[in-house]
């Protein structure tokens, strides 16, 4: 557990997700195919094709 951290929901990402992609592709993922809000104090869960790397994007209310 981070001290400090709030999380409202945790979204699991279904599919294949490319791992090259930063913070503003991720977020861009979230924001236009998942149609939420990347800082609304959630989290949400990628993975890649071989199912062995996740990437987890938290922006909070500050900011990523």
């Amino acid at each position: 557990m981070i001290n400090g951290l709030s999380v409202n929901y945790v979204y699991l990402a279904t599919g294949v997700t490319d791992m090259r992609k930063s913070i503003n592709g991720l977020s861009l993922i979230v924001s236009e195919q998942f149609g939420h809000d990347p800082f609304n104090g959630s989290v949400f869960v990628f993975c890649n094709r071989s199912r062995d790397k996740l990437k987890i994007l938290y922006c909070g209310l500050l900011g990523c």
